[in-house]
Parts: C-alpha cells; structure tokens; sequence
C-alpha cells in the first residue's frame, strides 16, 4: 500500500485525503524525504534555493478577532496599541532597501476604525514615495474585515487594493482551514469557506498570492490533510494565465506565552521530524504549486536544511522585522550572509528572488542587518 501510493505520487497523481493520511501515519521519513525531493527537483530542477530580503512590518497592533494563539494584538483603547504612522514607514522602507530589500509585508490586526480607504490611501501615498517598493500585504482575514466594515464584496475590495498598489496577497490567517478549529483558537476571524473564496477572487483577478498552514495545537491529523486538499483545490481553480498560489508554507504552532497554553489546550509539540514530514507531504500533496517554503523563524538551521531535501526549494526572508510569530517564541534570526551560509551547507546554491519567484542580483553594497532581538543569532 505504501510503496503503491509513493509511486503514484513520484507520478503527481491525486492522493484523496485518505491516501495521504495514510502516507502521513504510516510510510518512513525517509520514503517520504526520497518522493519529495525527487518531486522537487520536477517542479523546481537544479540546486538552487531561493530567499527573500524584505520586512514584515505591522499596520496596527489593534485586533478584535482575538485569536487564542496571538500575543502580539491589543484591544482597542489599550495603552500599547497603535497605528503606524508615516514618518515610521518611511524610517522602515529606507532601512529595507539599505539592507537590499525592495518588498514590505504589510499586516496588522482586525482594527474596528481602518476601513477601505485607509488602505488605499496608505498603498496609494507608500507607492507614490517609493515607486520600486513591492506591497505584500494584509491576507484574507484582512479583507474579509474590511468587506465587513464597508458592507461591500470581496471583489471590490481587492480591486481597489490592487489599484491602489497591493502587488500581492500573502496567505495569512489560514491556520488550519477547518471551522471545527477556526472555533477554537479563532473564532473572531473569517471562516474556513471565505478565506478559500476570497483566494478564489484575488486569483480571478490575477493577485499572486501563497498559502499558508500553522499546526500543531488543536487539530487532528485529518484536518491537516483536509487543509492541504483544500488549498490543492482553489489552486486547480484559477484562470489558466493566473500564477495563484505560488508557493506553501507551514510552520508549527508557537506557543509561548498564548492563552492556548494557558488555558492548557495545546502546546507547541512539534518535533524537527514532524516537521519535514509536512514539508515532505505537502510536496506530494500539492503537485500543482511550485515552490514550498521551510520556515527556519520557528524550526531553526538544521530542521530547514533537512527540509531543503524534503521538498522545499525555498528557504524565505531574512525577516528585517517580524513581530507576530516571535511574540509566541519564535527564536530564531538569520542575516543575509547568514542564510546564504546555510544554504551552502546544505548543499544547495543561494539565489536571491523577489516574491514572484524571479531571481534578483545581490546588491553590491549589501548592508547586513543588525540582529539585536531576543534569540538565537545566525551570522
């Protein structure tokens, strides 16, 4: 049964979800790093792994989904909210393209007061600024509050997003694409269903966008599965001349400090072979997207370099800021040099890339960033 299914994945047939739960429970590490890697090197040939330099940066911290997993939100009112202010973006755009970057990822919280045309007018003047700055910002959560908040439909939303500058739409907020669990740890964002449809719509109108898993608190094994078949499905969705999804990305639940824990509902008990084991199985899974990202912020060097041989061909940003995930623990930092190095040691040959998957040159003069937050430092 196990070695049938693997062959008919090195064939990037189909598995239902109960073949790949199979896979997932049963066949060996090894078996699974072994299809991966040989489907990777299909989609993605030759050895090299690309990276990011850009910045996740936050529009508010102020949130009113109040998710179980999230340390980073403040009600409104509280005396560490804010909104990012103009002066700030500036100070942060010009930092990014000192050290390289040319992208901002730009995400926030659910805030009551920042409608539709606060966004266009923040993309519209950053874009008017810094005409070669990239926007990937917000997520489907995101759009489907501000479709909220104007009593409007997704579509119109993201039209006027895109014109106002949004370049593409990352796929955050997914976590796990089952309302049994979206219930349970995020019951103030949109369901599972619209976050699949507002993907459907941003695809329609040719928005690149990636998708997203976080694992490894509530969810049962099935669910996983169900999610990978889920985003498999938007993807075979798209128009034929529409890039969709282009690229996966999971990333172990960290618990640090979150009511989840707290509340004694689930801790962060994802092992490193846990873990290149989803790598693996969303290789297999999801024939039709291209690149799958290794997410060295949460599960370090070694466990990403083991997955650059289990399916990933991307090892993402060095991450000039990032404030959500490593406000629950994330540990870990990389410098450009950093990452480089490692994916040297991996075997691999580094290339920059910029978030359409297209190779970009070093800049000549790259200033490394400087490391000062809390965790493991990699020069």
């Amino acid at each position: 049964m196990i070695r049938e299914l693997l062959q008919r994945a090195l064939k990037k047939e189909i598995l239902s979800e109960e073949e790949g739960l199979y896979l997932w429970k049963h066949a060996a590490t090894s078996d699974l790093m072994y299809v991966a890697n040989e489907l990777r090197q299909r989609a993605v040939p030759g050895d090299e792994v690309t990276w990011i330099i850009d910045r996740n940066s936050n529009t508010t911290n102020v949130c009113v989904a109040n998710c179980k997993f999230c340390n980073f939100f403040r009600r409104p009112g509280h005396d560490e909210a804010y909104v990012t202010s103009l002066e700030e973006y500036d100070q942060k755009i010009k930092e990014t393209f000192r050290y390289g970057g040319e992208q901002l990822l730009l995400q926030g919280g659910h805030h009551p007061d920042l409608g539709l045309k606060y966004y266009c007018e923040l993309f519209s003047e950053l874009k008017k600024r810094y005409p070669k700055l990239k926007l990937h910002a917000l997520g489907p959560p995101e759009i489907a509050h501000i479709t909220k908040l104007e009593k409007s439909s997704h579509r119109e939303v993201l039209e006027a997003l895109k014109e106002a500058g949004l370049d593409s739409l990352p796929g955050a907020g997914a976590e796990i694409l089952s309302d049994r669990v979206r219930r349970l740890i995020s019951k103030g964002k949109c369901g599972s269903e619209e976050w699949l449809e507002i993907m459907r719509v941003a695809h329609s109108l040719h928005i690149t966008t990636s998708a997203t898993m976080m694992f490894g608190h509530v969810e049962t094994d099935e669910e996983r599965i169900e999610h990978l078949i889920k985003i498999r499905n938007v993807q075979a969705q798209k128009p034929i001349e529409a890039k969709g999804f282009l690229a996966f990305i999971p990333w172990p639940f960290m618990d640090e400090g979150t009511l989840l824990r707290k509340l004694k509902r689930a801790r962060n008990s994802c092992t490193g072979d846990e873990y290149i084991r989803m790598i693996a199985l969303s290789r297999m899974m999801l024939p039709n997207i291209i690149n799958i990202q290794a997410s060295w912020l949460t599960v370090g060097k070694s466990v990403g370099q083991l997955c650059l041989h289990a399916g990933a061909n991307d090892w993402g940003s060095i991450m000039i800021e990032e404030n959500v995930v490593s406000a629950a623990g994330a540990a870990y930092r990389f410098t450009a040099q950093g990452i480089q190095d490692a994916i040297r040691e991996a075997g691999y040959i580094p290339r920059l890339r910029n978030q359409e998957y297209e190779f970009r040159e070093i800049p000549e003069h790259l200033e490394q960033q400087e490391l000062s937050q809390k965790g493991l430092i990699v020069n």
